[in-house]
């Protein structure tokens, strides 16, 4: 029996775990991925639930078994861009079930189309939210994460 093909990539992204669900930052340099990330982990590990970066800026992505699983790019894991201090060390977690993706651009749609509320990635459908770049929403995205199930489809 052969084993099933993973399908890989690599993105300019971040991505942090949220109790059990991997969030994926994607936005052009200086769109406020990184800051996103540390504010979603700060809240959650405030709130006394478990909140972790993965990766910062760059984000291997691959399927597995019908999932979409984010982890770091060496030499970058471990380390998180803080604007005006430059690279930090950081504690990070491996890698993360992909539940949540929120894009970050300049001018995202005031009224989303439905169709724009999933992405496919690796071949996975997961649920994906528009955002301002440079804004804080790190209380919304955790927000419409308490909404995202265990669902995924594969295509």
């Amino acid at each position: 029996m052969s084993k099933p093909e993973t399908i890989q990539a690599s993105c300019h992204a971040s991505c942090v775990v949220i109790g059990e669900a991997g969030v994926l930052i994607r936005g052009r340099a200086g769109s406020g991925k990184s800051t996103l990330a540390r504010e979603m982990v700060l809240h959650t590990i405030q709130a006394g639930r478990f909140g972790c970066l993965v990766s910062d800026d760059r984000t291997c992505l691959r399927a597995e078994h019908g999932r979409l699983l984010g982890s770091p790019v060496e030499p970058l894991a471990g380390h998180l861009e803080i604007h005006g201090l430059g690279i930090v060390r950081q504690p990070y977690e491996e890698s993360a079930v992909i539940r949540l993706v929120i894009d970050l651009s300049e001018d995202p749609p005031r009224l989303p189309e439905p169709e724009d509320g999933n992405i496919v990635l690796c071949g996975v459908m997961v649920p994906r939210i528009r955002m301002r770049a440079g804004a804080s929403f790190a209380s919304i995205a955790l927000g419409r994460l308490s909404g995202v199930c265990d669902t995924v489809v594969t295509l």
